[in-house]
């Protein structure tokens, strides 16, 4: 095991108007994986496969931070502490495209293919979809905010329709 990866990961859930929102946080508060569906506990094996899991409350300033975003404050999700050091899935390229997704402004949309660039691998945007697809911190690591070369919503684990929702609850411009 790194010594970067939690030992621990407390699960939780917090209601939100897009359906639960299931959460993965260490003991320092740090949200280390999250999902829309039932597949946390799952990502997590992957992802820290050594941590030991539990269930328990959100911490204060991650529950405070995502109420917040979906009472309109679109810039909230930055607040929010997160961490992917010592996670064991994900290569050099999906860390960096992850770490990435954390630069892009609330209402600002991207394409894959930017993603790559930004990421140092230009022309690879099948490659970053790829990343996003396994982004452990969906919402938190904003991978709703890339879309495809022309505009078009693809790509979201949580389902277009969230995918949508989110960037429109951004103020994001959508086609």
């Amino acid at each position: 095991m790194s010594p970067d990866a939690p030992k621990r990961l407390t699960l939780c859930s917090l209601p939100s108007p897009i359906g639960p929102i299931a959460l993965a946080c260490d003991p320092d508060g740090r949200v280390r994986g999250a999902s829309f569906a039932d597949g946390l506990e799952r990502a997590m094996r992957r992802v820290w496969p050594a941590a030991e899991r539990d269930t328990g409350p959100a911490p204060e300033p991650v529950r405070a931070a995502l109420e917040a975003y979906f009472a309109g404050e679109a810039g909230a999700l930055a607040r929010i502490a997160w961490s992917l050091d010592g996670a064991a899935a994900g290569d050099g390229f999906q860390l960096r495209v992850w770490r990435a997704l954390a630069e892009i402004p609330a209402g600002v949309t991207i394409s894959y293919g930017e993603m790559a660039k930004r990421a140092g691998e230009p022309g690879a945007a099948q490659a970053a979809g790829v990343a996003l697809n396994r982004n452990p911190i969906p919402l938190v690591l904003p991978c709703h905010r890339v879309v495809g070369a022309d505009g078009a919503m693809v790509g979201f684990g949580g389902g277009l329709e969230r995918k949508t929702w989110l960037l429109r609850h951004e103020g994001a411009l959508l086609i």
